[in-house]
């Protein structure tokens, strides 16, 4: 079994961020990570990254695993299940049974996209059910959908649809947003958008894939249903990382606890990005987290494996 310095969880900016420091630290990286590019790759339209006027989400973290594997970081798709603990050494199980051997772990693994919890959701996950507009709107050209939120998530992926499909219906439990004005600017000028606010979805219909919603308004109790293709939901994120058990320590909503070097609460496990109490969820912070991550996880290797590491200025250019 291959034995890394260093196994990252996560293939967002926190976690490709680390991986560009960890290898350039000459460490035997691995980033495992059930997507790439994490939460970025769901926003189409990127204005605020310092340096880059304007990029696209997915396009920009594929420029961030390519940074990475330049330098030697190796990457799987795999979701790891499971950290035991074993001396100095992290053992690591992947949902396709895989088992690695560490020195050290990074959590960089970011959010997972919120349920709506409804009769249908689960059935018609793939088959019209979609919780990411950037992978599945292009499937969706000429048709019917909607959205459902109303932050910058559900902003973003009604403008996106609004190109696309022939009708989009974004769906708002409120009657204003909550996301960025010049966002909602932008789809309120869409012609082919109707906004259903103060509504909430009770059932997504459908037979072998979605064919409509069922809707009820919240203070009149009127009920609607709106025939569509598909359903994008876009109702925010949750942290999933009760699986690491006592390892960690979280906050009240299950965010993970580190300090600001950091470090968790277990030597050699470490957290960044949207993972950890207190981020501010931006891709800059995400980015800038990893790579404190991955400077600290450095230092922890030279002081408990005795060996002089190479810093990154003494790598050759390839």
């Amino acid at each position: 079994m291959t034995q890394y310095d260093v196994i990252i969880i996560g293939g967002g900016a926190a976690g490709f961020s680390s991986g560009i420091y960890t290898s350039r630290r000459l460490l035997k990286t691995l980033i495992l990570s059930k997507d790439i590019g994490g939460q970025t790759a769901l926003t189409t339209e990127i204005e605020n990254y310092p340096g880059v006027d304007f990029a696209d989400g997915t396009a920009l973290m594929m420029k961030f695993k390519e940074q990475a594997e330049k330098f030697g970081c190796e990457f799987d798709i795999d979701e790891v299940v499971g950290i035991k603990k074993d001396g100095e050494l992290f053992l690591l199980m992947t949902a396709t049974g895989k088992e690695y051997v560490t020195r050290s772990v990074i959590l960089a693994f970011g959010m997972s996209p919120k349920n709506l919890d409804v009769l249908g959701e689960a059935k018609f996950v793939g088959r019209g059910v979609s919780y990411c507009a950037t992978c599945d709107a292009p499937l969706y050209k000429g048709k019917n959908v909607a959205v459902v939120g109303g932050g910058n998530s559900a902003l973003d992926a009604t403008e996106y649809l609004g190109r696309l499909a022939a009708k989009v219906y974004l769906i708002h439990r409120r009657n204003e947003f909550r996301g960025d004005e010049i966002l909602e600017a932008r789809v309120r000028k869409l012609k082919n958008v109707e906004l259903v606010f103060e509504s909430v979805v009770t059932e997504v219909v459908g037979d072998d894939r979605v064919r409509g919603v069922r809707v009820n308004h919240v203070t009149t109790n009127e009920q609607r249903k709106i025939e569509c293709d598909g359903v994008f939901v876009a109702i925010g994120h949750v942290v999933k990382a009760r699986w690491l058990g006592d390892l960690v320590d979280y906050d009240a909503i299950g965010h993970i606890h580190a300090n600001k070097l950091s470090e968790t609460k277990t030597p050699g496990l470490f957290a960044a990005g949207d993972v950890v109490s207190g981020s501010f969820k931006q891709i800059a912070t995400a980015s800038g987290e990893g790579v404190s991550a991955a400077l600290r996880c450095y230092q922890y290797l030279t002081k408990t494996t005795g060996r002089l590491l190479a810093p990154d200025w003494d790598i050759k250019k390839k």
